[in-house]
């Protein structure tokens, strides 16, 4: 497995198949591993490579001192494109695909398209409707819910409140205990996304700039404020093409791969 340093950080990357490159972003609390099947789909045509964003997976924990912004995992990026070379594809899910339209505006002369599956963009809400503005609300009582329960120690309580908001009442529960306990350890990093992706002060209009083939995906199952911000990155960017992934929750790429797949093997076949 390759490895690269990004100030003094060891970053982990997945790097599978051949031909022209396409860089692959996890959400929170995710790691690498959730494009294994993509790379298996398009590999014979496409080199994916895909990296541990900070604190994930096998990559170093955010270095600090400074608070870590969305410049710093764009910085991970940046150098995964110097490593493969060449524009590249991007795709990003949740996490990822806020800090993917971060990599967007600064490198948009690097990238061949951009897809985005429901980026947690979320303080884009501020520039939309009253009922985004709402939406915007909840998502922030989930960030502080998590937030105070990480400032308590109470690593599986903030953890369990994660991931039933996003996979429904009871799915906590239902995992396995070993599963339980490794995403517990993941709550931190969890506190120093959402502070992220609320301190980013891009306003909306400024990706109406972008000028390269875009598809949105969005889950018809998920939650609101996700599918705002798709909502609105998909009425404000050039051309983007919204598609909807039927009966689909936030981890459609995970719980619906096959058919999230498909859409991005086919919007890759299209792009160039």
């Amino acid at each position: 497995m390759p490895t690269l340093d990004v100030d003094g950080a060891r970053i982990a990357l997945m790097e599978a198949g051949a031909g022209t490159p396409v860089v692959a972003l996890h959400c929170s609390a995710g790691s690498k591993e959730q494009w294994q099947s993509l790379a298996e789909l398009i590999g014979d045509r496409h080199r994916v490579l895909a990296p541990d964003l900070y604190g994930y997976g096998e990559t170093d924990a955010w270095p600090g001192p400074a608070p870590m912004r969305l410049a710093h995992e764009a910085a991970i990026v940046g150098a995964v494109m110097d490593h493969c070379g060449g524009p590249v594809d991007l795709v990003g899910h949740s996490y990822g695909g806020a800090v993917a339209l971060c990599v967007a505006l600064a490198h948009r002369g690097r990238l061949a398209s951009l897809t985005l599956i429901e980026p947690s963009a979320f303080a884009l809400l501020r520039d939309g409707r009253a009922a985004d503005l709402a939406l915007r609300q909840e998502i922030g009582a989930v960030a502080d819910a998590v937030t105070e329960a990480e400032a308590g120690g109470d690593g599986r309580g903030g953890m369990e409140r994660f991931v039933d908001y996003w996979n429904g009442a009871g799915a906590w529960a239902r995992l396995k205990p070993r599963v339980q306990s490794d995403l517990a350890r993941r709550l931190g990093k969890v506190v120093l996304d959402f502070r992220a992706l609320f301190a980013d002060e891009t306003r909306l209009a400024e990706y109406g700039g972008l000028d390269l083939p875009t598809l949105m995906l969005c889950g018809t199952q998920t939650r609101g404020p996700a599918g705002a911000v798709t909502r609105l990155l998909a009425e404000t960017i050039p051309g983007a093409r919204l598609e909807t992934i039927a009966g689909a929750g936030h981890m459609s790429p995970v719980t619906h791969a096959e058919a999230v797949n498909a859409a991005i093997a086919a919007h890759l076949s299209g792009a160039r």
